[in-house]
């Protein structure tokens, strides 16, 4: 089998079910109605509800929840081998992804542009929200934590890519003055956008070339400045801009990619190279012998289906949202984009990993022993972190040098500036998103203590409490343990908005038998599968890092138990939900 199979089926599959299960959802289930004002109208302020054109807030959408999650977590997943990882990425996206998302989206719509959150208060009980909010804010931690990390340790491999990441972030600011405020308008903004982005990718390559590198640390250091600040300013001077013209970057960089891994495949080459199936129980989280399932989903994150979607439906492109008709583009086709992106990231790596592999420095030897599928199942995941995951920019780099002759290192260079690019969007929301939780939080203090209210709900505070930490925990450098930590919170994240979803849908929505089953059997399965998976990893992994980071142990530990507590509780809440007469009563 070749490249080129793997991405035409994975069209067509995604083309199937827009025109079809994203259709009933949109005119059975929400029922959108593009006469309906949308908060972004109604609720304007010029800060967080601002209404934005379908593309931009599709691009700011998509880039947001793409981040690391649907890049990273396949290639780790690789270690099980190719084919179980992408059935994984296709079933999620179809049957769960696209049901969370979307509903997530146009539920919050509804509700003022309120968070996943504030509708858990609203439909389930006021408890559900301060557990939910709570639950949210240790996860979004931990997404900070393995978002850094992935970027720093990509940016000091590749010097130019992080230097020309920041450029765009400086620049970002003038593209939306010119898109929004100035007489060029939102066209013309474009057209200089692009230009200055084109400069900015050929700077990374010219500062890389003269020797320029900084270490990890440095890296987290700027991170943490930069996070603080995206969090704190509004949206249009920062986020929006730079998530726009981001976008370019991500649909060109699917566009050159997948169309080499079907050009390469009609040369003759991209013959699928790593295994398609190793053993059940490869060593993958934490080093440890992981079973397949239900360890999957504390791996594949984003590619397959995201709790941190919800958030940012919900927290964000909900209060930007200018038609209800545009929801169907945004939060459906936004998660099946990124299903494609972990498609691409699957493909390329089956592919040309070795060579990858071998580019980033590993040795003959043990290249040679790689080939076995035991032994890859064994060893994989470990190299490939020690290889700072430079294995998949280099992937990327040869299928389209393959394709269409483009040299190495500056298709090396745009790579991981577009991984990291998908990675610095999330990291920017998350801190952001974590700011919204962690205030409303605080409300309760507004009336007993207003004085502590104001700090710590005072919004550069907020944003920088969850940044520090999270960048703290980077700088352990433990990622296949705080990777999976991540992603079982974030998987787990999905079955309680998905509990949620079916509230709204059954008790609001009205829905009938078919709208029903396609929000709670998702949510049953995802939670039954991410609740054994996270007690699996408390069992197994936790004790195993206990003698080499106590801290980080017992940090991510404590993180991860408050979040299954938490979960456990809100299953209690949604069980309660679903047989009152009323929401909320």
């Amino acid at each position: 089998m070749n490249t080129a199979v793997l991405i035409v089926i994975g069209l067509i599959l995604y083309a199937v079910f827009y025109m079809t299960h994203g259709k009933y959802l949109e005119k059975k289930v929400v029922r959108a109605d593009p006469s309906r004002q949308t908060p972004a109208q109604r609720l304007y302020d010029g800060v967080d509800y601002v209404p934005a054109n379908k593309y931009v807030l599709y691009g700011h959408h998509f880039a947001s929840i793409a981040g690391a999650g649907p890049i990273v977590g396949p290639a780790i997943a690789m270690a099980w081998g190719w084919l179980p990882t992408l059935l994984w990425v296709w079933f999620g996206n179809v049957f769960v992804g696209v049901v969370h998302d979307y509903l997530a989206l146009m539920s919050s719509v509804r509700y003022d542009g309120h968070t996943i959150a504030w509708i858990s208060g609203k439909l389930m009980s006021r408890r559900a929200f301060y557990a939910f909010n709570a639950y949210i804010w240790f996860a979004l931690v931990l997404v900070v934590a393995a978002f850094a990390f992935v970027i720093s340790a990509l940016f000091t491999n590749v010097p130019g890519a992080g230097f020309a990441s920041f450029v765009m972030i400086l620049l970002a600011p003038l593209i939306g003055f010119l898109m929004y405020k100035s007489p060029l308008g939102f066209k013309g903004g474009t057209i200089v956008g692009l230009i200055l982005i084109a400069l900015s990718i050929y700077g990374g390559y010219v500062v890389q070339s003269m020797g320029f590198s900084l270490d990890f640390n440095t890296w987290l250091v700027i991170l943490l400045v930069y996070i603080v600040i995206a969090a704190s300013l509004p949206v249009w001077v920062l986020l929006q801009p730079r998530d726009y013209m981001n976008a370019y970057i991500l649909w060109f960089s699917l566009a050159l990619g997948g169309s080499a891994l079907i050009v390469v495949a009609a040369k003759g080459l991209g013959a699928l190279q790593f295994p398609a199936f190793t053993t059940f129980s490869a060593n993958v989280v934490g080093g440890q012998p992981s079973p397949f399932w239900p360890t999957i989903p504390l791996i594949v994150a984003c590619g397959a289906l995201s709790g941190f979607h919800s958030i940012v439906g919900s927290g964000t492109s909900s209060k930007q949202l200018a038609n209800e008709a545009h929801g169907l583009l945004v939060g459906y086709g936004g998660m099946l984009t990124e299903g494609f992106l972990s498609t691409l990231v699957i493909g390329s790596l089956a592919a040309f990993g070795f060579l990858a592999l071998q580019r980033a420095g590993l040795d003959v030897a043990t290249l040679q022993q790689l080939h076995d599928p035991l032994v890859f199942g064994a060893k994989y995941a470990a190299i490939a972190n020690k290889l700072k995951w430079t294995v998949i920019p280099y992937s990327y780099a040869y299928a389209v040098e393959g394709a269409y002759g483009l040299p190495f290192d500056p298709v090396a260079i745009f790579a991981t500036l577009w991984i990291t690019a998908f990675a610095l969007t999330s990291l920017d929301t998350a801190t952001r998103l974590g700011r919204y939780a962690w205030q409303e939080l605080m409300e309760p203090l507004k009336k007993t203590a207003e004085g502590a209210y104001k700090f710590l709900a005072n919004r550069w505070f907020a944003s920088a409490l969850i940044a520090v930490i999270g960048v703290l925990l980077a700088y352990t450098k433990q990622f296949l343990v705080i990777w999976p930590a991540f992603a079982g919170m974030n998987q787990l994240l999905s079955s309680l908005a998905l509990m949620t979803i079916a509230v709204w849908v059954i008790k609001v929505q009205k829905a009938k038998g078919l709208g029903k089953g396609l929000t709670v059997a998702p949510a049953i399965f995802m939670w039954v599968t991410v609740t054994l998976a996270l007690l699996w990893y408390l069992v197994v992994v936790i004790p195993a890092l206990w003698s080499k980071s106590v801290v980080t142990a017992a940090t991510v530990g404590a993180i991860t138990v408050i979040g299954v507590g938490l979960n456990i509780y809100l299953f209690i809440e949604w069980i309660l939900a679903l047989t009152r007469k009323e929401p909320g009563t």
